[in-house]
């Protein structure tokens, strides 16, 4: 049963397999867990951010397509419930017609840069991606009347996912259910589909010739492949998962702008979780997500931390100061990067194979 479900693409890690056991029961139970807005908004952008990577994961590496227009997609998602909701009202109803027009936004962009661009060499595709996303960044920070310019755009949910609401007067195993707890279940669940969903594509035969494709596209094309077709529909497919993880975000926050999703920011923390987590893996996804967004949020308070207990120590306590927590986390890149240079994922399961 478990095979199935996850596509017959198991861990194949001891290890592996008991850290995404703990993370899905982690995220599962993080309302309970982990009380405290901080902490549930962590999870929750863990969440989006799984989704998030794993749908680039299938450009880069399971296609071997560098693009850097992944955070215009996630940004059109999340403009779209933002404008819908704000223009509609907060109702469910505004939701959908807003992910509708979303996904139908992002298909229609994705299949004709896919179509026109990615018949030039790789290098090129990535700047004419790099231009677009630049280009709609700044089409959505100048229509003020429809984005709210740099400002951007806050919203309310439809009342089941209004902190507001709370349909029970008691505590539920010590935590108060309310609209926003239901807004991190209503995460959980679409995340948790998709993922098992994008499992599904790359274990298919047509995941299969992407990999194919990544190896060897000459190959792939000598051999009757139309690599343009197969390029194109992992591009359109990628776009559409980073669609929905937008809206996620845009419903977790009730806020959209253009530094929440449309920022060049976004774009270097996915490249840095796809090679943290590993390439060609979307359990890395899983891994590089946790790991990355532990650090972006509570580096700071370990640095605080340690800068309390070395404090007086002339040289130390100016290195561990929470304002260098950029600095650290450069350098837990990097130690990350030499260590683990197939990934978390791919080293954990090279061990497992040597074993």
């Amino acid at each position: 049963m478990l095979n199935r479900l996850l596509s017959h693409d198991l861990p194949r890690s001891r290890w592996l397999a008991a850290a995404l056991v703990v993370i899905v029961l982690g995220l599962a139970l993080a309302p309970f867990l982990f009380p405290g807005s901080k902490a549930l908004g962590v999870a929750a952008k863990v969440l989006v951010f799984i989704l998030l990577v794993a749908s680039y994961d299938l450009l880069l590496g399971y296609t071997g397509i560098v693009s850097f227009a992944h955070t215009m997609f996630f940004g059109i998602g999340a403009y779209g419930v933002a404008i819908a909701s704000t223009r509609l009202g907060p109702q469910f109803g505004s939701v959908v017609v807003g992910l509708v027009a979303a996904l139908l936004i992002s298909f229609a962009l994705s299949l004709v840069i896919g179509l026109f661009s990615l018949r030039v060499k790789a290098i090129f595709y990535a700047m004419i991606t790099l231009a677009v996303a630049a280009a709609f960044q700044t089409l959505a920070s100048q229509l003020s009347d429809f984005t709210g310019g740099e400002d951007g755009l806050t919203f309310k949910n439809p009342q089941l996912f209004s902190p507001s609401f709370e349909p029970f007067e008691a505590p539920v195993l010590g935590v108060m259910l309310d609209g926003k707890v239901f807004a991190y279940y209503l995460l959980f669940a679409v995340v948790a589909l998709l993922f098992l969903a994008l499992l599904r594509v790359v274990n298919s035969p047509f995941g299969r010739v992407l990999q194919a494709i990544r190896e060897n596209d000459f190959r792939a094309e000598a051999i009757g492949y139309r690599t343009v077709v197969y390029r194109t529909g992992s591009n359109v497919l990628s776009a559409l998962f980073a669609t929905v993880a937008g809206a996620l975000l845009a419903i977790w926050l009730r806020y959209t702008g253009p530094d929440t999703t449309l920022s060049f920011e976004i774009m270097l923390d996915i490249l840095l979780i796809v090679v943290i987590g590993g390439m060609g893996t979307m359990y890395g996804a899983v891994v590089g997500a946790v790991l990355f967004m532990l650090a972006q949020n509570y580096l700071q308070d370990l640095l605080k931390v340690a800068g309390g207990a070395l404090e007086g120590v002339p040289v130390l306590s100016q290195l561990v100061s929470p304002d260098r927590w950029l600095l650290w986390l450069g350098v837990l890149f990097v130690l990350s990067v030499y260590h683990f240079p197939a990934g978390v994922v791919g080293r954990l399961r090279l061990g497992a194979l040597k074993k």
